[in-house]
Formats: structure tokens, C-alpha cells, sequence
């Protein structure tokens, strides 16, 4: 009798990992530090603490090689930790290759999506320093509504600024925050300079996330009860999604099996540095022998593929640090493509340093392609996957079929990092025909970069 296909590992809760990993600790070479807007000097913890707390401000800069979880994260985490690995079978049959495929799926947390592995540690951290009130910003609303479940678990307020195109396309998203007990409002807003200033040069500005950070951060910073929590880009948020990357190598160690590629969708960094963090770890220690590990991101927002590396502000109004990164322009607003998550105009200094040291691949893939890759994972594997992992979900498609030229039984990670039930309005576009694909063949993509570079702050002394 043949033995049933198994299509998930499991991890029981006393084995979730307690400690997340910082890969700083294990880098080659170090990446280039944060500076000061003003006086173009590295950083330190006194110029972070207005909107940071100082246990966050220490796991920004720490070098130790692990970090504990609090318990009292750990207690939280365990409503949907660890989250289950599953071996994507009918994906593979449906398209008739060799390779297998598997995918780390996040989309079983509270909020539907990996960000509150760091919501709920940054809430945590704040509520702990006496803060009252967190205030964010968020793109395709699954940071708002990470950071509103987290905030409600320590009984703290939450403000949050949507970015305009999602907020208009996304409603249900905007009642999950307000559910969870978050207060929302559109972005640009008339409630910050930063908002009033786009919205008098433009007032049907779309938005970006770069323009929400600066909002959110405006309002933090002119109230001593509240702080600032960012839901990518900073090591502190990859640092805690680690768990994601921790945990797949204890799953792929149960059923004896080793990756040979790794593909995860980029857009801040927080997703694909979780997933990957722990398996360069063990590169390193291998001498450099392991997977392939490959960022997707998409062609309408190109930061790491088509980006300038350069220290550029995190947000539209230059009120953050700059940092070294892949950029675009902290003043590019990007097309509203359906993958709010993914509209940034930066990379994660972070993942930015892993590309400039070849460490890690890059690839741009087009909003068709990536919905055309989530309907046959929908109709195959029976989840409805977020746009912003469909861009993975297109290079795992695509390196399968070249296993079917090939030959090769090569093993397949992604991770899923949230479902699409709140995205359903960019499925119907797609499945009507109504997407528009915009690429860096675009002469007026390649124009608005280029005048957004050309704005890229000056470096004092």
C-alpha cells in the first residue's frame, strides 16, 4: 500500500525557537551605519529615543549573536506559533515538474500575515518603557493590522496613517484595524505638515509608504507618550522575524530534506530577511555552501534591481536617519500596484548590504505575472495568497518549469507570508483583465527615479 503524501510538517508549541538570530553578528563586513541627518555622523541611541524605546534602540545596534524572546512575547506568539510548513504536492503535479516546493505559510496568524512577529515584541518593549500610544504607518494595511492586534494585547492606542491607494482599495482592511481597536486615517492627511504639503502639490496623491512613515513619525515625535513603530527596513524588525527562517530549518531538519533555493518577495525586507537570516547563518559556517537565496520584488518599484545604493531618508519629509540602501528616491511615489506592501522606495540597509556583497540574487517580476502564479497556487494548493508573496510564488513557478527542462529534483522554499482574503479586489482586476503592468521599460518610470535621485540628501562634512 503506498503511503499517504504528507503536505505539512508541524512544530509543537514547546518547540517554537526562543530566541531570535542577528545576523550582524556573523557578516563578512559590517554594514554601513546610520547617520545623522544634520551632522552626517553615525547614529547613536540619544537620537533614536524620541519615538524609540531603548530595548529596541540596543537590538538596533546590537552585535550578539542571539537575543531572547521575552516570555511574555513567547506567550502571544504561541496563538498561531510555530506556523506550519507545507509541501506544496498539487502545485508541483499541476505543472509537471521534478522539483519539490515548499512554503512557510504565515497567513495563520491573527492578522493574516508574518508582521506580528514584530508587533507584537514592539509593543511589548514599549509598553514595558511606560509609552501609551504607538502611532505607524501601512501600505496594504497588514502592518496596521499586525501593529493593532499587538497593541490591544498590551493595552496600548494605535494610530495609524494608510497609504491613500490602499485605503481606498483595501476598506476591509481599514475595519480589521478599527476592530482590533487601531485609528486610521488616509495618507497623505490633512493632520501632519508632511500630509498637507503633498496634498497642496497634489491633491489626488496616491500616496507612498515613504509619506506615511514621515506622518506617523511627526506625530510621535510631538508627543512624549507616544512612539514610533516601523513594520520593515530596520535590522530590530528583521532581527524578530528570524523566527520564520528558525523554525523552517527545524521542519526541513524532521523530514531529512536540504534547500537548494530560497525565493522570497522584497519590498522592505522584513519577510525575506526573516525567512533567509537563519539559513546564511549556516552558509557562513558551511564556508559559503547552501541555497541559493534570491530576492523578488516588483518591476514598478525596482529599488534593488534598477535602485541607486546610496544613504537616502527612509521616508518622504527627511525626518528619519539616513541610511545606507537601494533606492529609488525617498520622494518616488510609486504606481499604486496591488501589492501595497511592496511600494517602498528603499530596501532594507540590511538586505541592501547582502546584494552589494553578492551575497544574495535579485529579480523584478510584473503584477500579471505574479497573479497569474497566486490563481494557480489558489486553484492547486487551495489559499489565496496576498499579492506580495505572489511575486515569489512567480520565481518558485518559474525555476519548477526549468527543473522540467532540466531535470533537476531541485527543492524549492518560500515563504507565503499572508493570505489574500482581504485582497480580493486585486483578483477580480486580474481575473477581469483590468491590470496594467508598469516596468522599467517605462520612460516615465525611469524619468520619476531619476528625478527622485537627483534629490537624494547631501551628506554633511
Amino acid at each position: 500500500m503506498t503511503a499517504p503524501l504528507r503536505h505539512k510538517v508541524l512544530l509543537d508549541e514547546d518547540e517554537m525557537p526562543t530566541r531570535w538570530y542577528n545576523i550582524l553578528h556573523d557578516l563578512p563586513t559590517p554594514p554601513p551605519p546610520p547617520l545623522h541627518p544634520g551632522t552626517g555622523q553615525p547614529v547613536g541611541p540619544d537620537d533614536l529615543s524620541g519615538i524609540f524605546p531603548m530595548d529596541l534602540i540596543a537590538q538596533e545596534v546590537s552585535t550578539e549573536q542571539y537575543i531572547d524572546i521575552p516570555e511574555a512575547v513567547q506567550d502571544v506568539y504561541r496563538l498561531w506559533r510555530p506556523s506550519p510548513l507545507f509541501r506544496a504536492h498539487r502545485l508541483e503535479k499541476a505543472l509537471g515538474t521534478p522539483a519539490r516546493i515548499y512554503y512557510k505559510y504565515e497567513g495563520v496568524s491573527p492578522a493574516g500575515s508574518h508582521k506580528p512577529n514584530t508587533a507584537v515584541p514592539q509593543a511589548y518593549y514599549n509598553a514595558r518603557a511606560g509609552i501609551r500610544k504607538l502611532t505607524t504607518e501601512t501600505g496594504a494595511g497588514q502592518w496596521g493590522t499586525s501593529l493593532a492586534f499587538a497593541c490591544a494585547q498590551f493595552d496600548l492606542e494605535c494610530e495609524i496613517w494608510q497609504v491613500r491607494a490602499s485605503y481606498d482599495a483595501k476598506p476591509y482592511r481599514k475595519i480589521m484595524m478599527e476592530t482590533f481597536g487601531g485609528t486610521v486615517h488616509p495618507s497623505p492627511s490633512d493632520l501632519t505638515e508632511a500630509g498637507r504639503a503633498i496634498l497642496a502639490s497634489d491633491p489626488r496623491s496616491n500616496g507612498s509608504l515613504g509619506l506615511a512613515i514621515s506622518e506617523a513619525v511627526e506625530v510621535a515625535a510631538q508627543d512624549p507618550n507616544a512612539n514610533y513603530a516601523l513594520g520593515s527596513v530596520l535590522n530590530h524588525v528583521l532581527l524578530h522575524q528570524t523566527i520564520i527562517g528558525e523554525e523552517a530549518l527545524l521542519q526541513l531538519a524532521k523530514i531529512d530534506e536540504t534547500v537548494d533555493l530560497i525565493v522570497g518577495c522584497t519590498g522592505g525586507g522584513s519577510n525575506f530577511g526573516g525567512l533567509t537570516f537563519p539559513f546564511l547563518r549556516e552558509k557562513f559556517a558551511a564556508g559559503g555552501a547552501g541555497p541559493v537565496i534570491r530576492a523578488v520584488e516588483p518591476a514598478s518599484c525596482p529599488s534593488l534591481t534598477q535602485g541607486t545604493y546610496a544613504y537616502d531618508f527612509g521616508d518622504v519629509a527627511g525626518l528619519t536617519p539616513m541610511m545606507k540602501m537601494h533606492t529609488l528616491g525617498h520622494d518616488f511615489m510609486p504606481d499604486p500596484i496591488h501589492a501595497g506592501g511592496l511600494r517602498y522606495h528603499g530596501m532594507s540597509p540590511l538586505i541592501s548590504h547582502l546584494y552589494e556583497e553578492g551575497l544574495i540574487e535579485a529579480e523584478a517580476k510584473t503584477q500579471k505575472d505574479c497573479f497569474a502564479a497566486g490563481v494557480l497556487f489558489a486553484r492547486t494548493e487551495g489559499i489565496v495568497p496576498a499579492p506580495e508573496p505572489t511575486h515569489a510564488l512567480a520565481a518558485a513557478v518559474d525555476e519548477a518549469i526549468r527543473c522540467i527542462e532540466t531535470g533537476e529534483e531541485k527543492v524549492i522554499l518560500t515563504a507565503l507570508c499572508g493570505h489574500g482574503h482581504l485582497d480580493l479586489p486585486a483578483y477580480d482586476a486580474y481575473l477581469r483583465g483590468d491590470l496594467i503592468d508598469h516596468t522599467w521599460e517605462d520612460t516615465e518610470l525611469q524619468e520619476a527615479v531619476a528625478q527622485a535621485l537627483t534629490r537624494l540628501p547631501a551628506i554633511p562634512g
